[in-house]
């Protein structure tokens, strides 16, 4: 409930008339039986047209109110839960773009999507059932108790025994669907999960046969949500004849002492059919009431899914300062030892280097040695745990996230491209980037030629997972991206993998004009695209085991010269 009285705080005006539409429905329903039974008692029994065209018009015009209220209240309700849902799910997408891979990894993709969309349309259900009910409940309850006492005493007393009957029911029936609504949620996380891993990975499924192992593994659990599904449907089902029956039990004991009554003269006609409108106001109420109560659980678990997304901190946090320094163009790992937060050992340890601007360093090693690590604490995907990064004399740490951003040009290990033009692509660097800036970057990334090839040129839709460009166009428009925007620093974390040596030649030839004034940092795999670095860092676990230029580590580096020689001979290494 503190997660929805949160949000509904922004919707104080459109409540305030939602209340004032429920007290104004309330006083029309509660009014036309009194009416209704003054034109049997009155105009019925006494013959008096007159009296039944006068209440009959008055009688009209309460039911057209009572309409107009009826509408206005399920606008509001549709307003304030739509409204609610949709801040809830603004308030969870903006919240987890300051999340790091850490905080991502204990979610989990799926469960993020699941929270975002099911979760919140649960708590958008039970809103509007909410503000339907709420205030409703009480006022039609307590109202028609109190003129059904009014009719007749004996009878309201029968609706007395049975209110404590459905309430204990309803407490138990939300007992029960509580643990069933929080695993039905995380299975469906579950669901959500392999049906995204199925569709991600569908040409490994079929390369390797294994259709069907992951058919089997997706029935399994589409089973187990079914079967939590069935049991709270079950429960749901359930509630309703009993209820039903409850009620059907007490009209027919209403109905016995009524009989007995009105022989006796003690209850009129009129006063019994306004006693049964209010019986039947006072049982919709409980109804109602009843609904919210079994709705709550499931609305409960969602909320607190959400709210556990919502109190989740990042393990890095913006600073929000902005900082008045000249741009000296240096990056300097001071000391820099990194442990990943759910790790015991550091990635990499002690780690010293500099780099200025107009030089190119590069990172090489074996797999798992820190080389994607080390680069990827330069925008704080992760903060140092040890030491300090500093760029132009500034810890990073220090700056405005967004500042520090603004001035990297990140081409990732795995391109990914959105959905979208490849100029939208392109623009992903610079939204305001101009035609002739968007053909300029694809033309130094080399991925001019390729592009002109579509049909559609810079306007080629770029497919859902990029399935209509290759690993190597990516790889090229990725670049491109960073390009357009003209960063101090560069990051190419292994973004050449994919192309060949001749294009892989060019490209580089072609950076080396285009960053001429950048500090350009390159993880990569080969030696070929590092031979002409200023200064190559080798490491191994972790630890900086190598310093200087290719010729140099050739001489002076075992492992960097392991490396050259597995990949090339050594007649090609002689020429260098």
């Amino acid at each position: 409930m503190k997660l929805i009285l949160h949000y509904l705080k922004r919707y104080k005006k459109l409540f305030i008339v939602n209340v004032i539409s429920v007290f104004g429905f309330a006083l029309v329903e509660l009014g036309i039986p009194t009416i209704i039974a003054d034109m049997l008692d009155v105009g019925v029994g006494n013959a008096d047209t007159n009296y039944l065209i006068r209440m009959g018009i008055i009688l009209g015009i309460i039911s057209i109110i009572g309409v107009s209220m009826t509408i206005l209240l399920g606008y509001c309700c549709a307003k304030i839960s739509t409204a609610i849902t949709r801040d809830i799910r603004n308030d969870i997408f903006t919240h987890a773009q300051t999340f790091t891979a850490y905080e991502f990894n204990q979610f989990g993709i799926s469960s993020m999507i699941t929270r975002t969309n099911n979760d919140a349309f649960q708590i958008q259900m039970f809103v509007n059932v909410l503000l339907r009910t709420a205030l409703m409940t009480p006022i039609m309850f307590i109202a028609s108790f109190v003129m059904t006492a009014r009719a007749s005493l004996p009878l309201s007393g029968i609706i007395a025994i049975t209110i404590p009957l459905i309430i204990l029911g309803v407490t138990i029936v939300a007992k029960i669907s509580k643990p069933i609504s929080e695993n039905q949620q995380s299975k469906l996380d579950g669901l959500n999960r392999i049906s995204r891993e199925n569709l991600s990975g569908i040409r490994v499924i079929r390369a390797f046969d294994n259709d069907a192992y992951e058919q089997k593994r997706f029935d399994h659990t589409n089973e187990e949500f079914a079967g939590y599904s069935k049991r709270l449907f079950k429960v749901m089902m359930m509630t309703s004849p009993i209820f039903f029956l409850l009620m059907n039990v007490a009209g027919l004991c209403i109905y016995y002492v009524a009989s007995i009554l009105i022989q006796n003269g003690n209850l009129t006609l009129g006063q019994l059919v306004a006693f049964n409108d209010y019986l039947f106001h006072a049982m919709f109420s409980i109804m109602l009431f009843c609904t919210v109560f079994m709705m709550y659980p499931r609305a409960a678990v969602s909320a607190g899914r959400i709210k556990e997304v919502l109190d989740t901190k990042p393990l890095i946090r913006n600073t929000g300062k902005t900082t008045e320094n000249k741009k000296e163009g240096t990056i300097c790992f001071d000391h820099v030892t990194f442990v990943y937060p759910d790790g015991e050992e550091p990635v990499l340890k002690d780690v010293n280097f500099t780099a200025k601007k107009g030089e190119t360093i590069a990172f090489i090693g074996s797999t798992g040695s820190g080389k994607s690590t080390l680069v990827n604490l330069i925008p704080r995907f992760y903060d140092v745990s040890e030491g300090a990064i500093l760029l132009d004399g500034i810890d990073i740490r220090e700056y405005d996230i967004f500042e520090l951003r603004s001035r990297l040009g990140v081409i990732p290990q795995k391109a990914f491209l959105f959905h979208g033009t490849i100029a939208d692509n392109i623009r992903f660097g610079k939204p305001d980037a101009t035609m002739e800036e968007v053909e300029h970057a694809a033309k130094v990334a080399q991925a001019y030629d390729f592009i002109m090839e579509k049909d559609h040129g810079f306007e080629e839709e770029i497919t859902e997972s990029a399935t209509n460009i290759s690993g190597g166009q990516k790889q090229r428009l990725s670049i491109a991206r960073a390009l357009v925007r003209k960063p101090d620093v560069y990051v190419f974390d292994d973004s050449f993998s994919a192309l060949d040596f001749k294009t892989d030649a060019i490209l580089r030839k072609e950076l080396k004009k285009e960053t001429k004034d950048a500090i350009v940092m390159v993880v990569a795999q080969r030696i070929s695209s590092i031979m002409d670095a200023d200064q190559i860092i080798v490491l191994n676990e972790g630890n900086v085991v190598g310093k200087g230029t290719h010729k140099e580590l050739l001489k002076n580096c075992d492992i960097y010269r392991e490396i050259a020689l597995s990949q090339l001979s050594e007649e090609e290494l002689s020429h260098e």
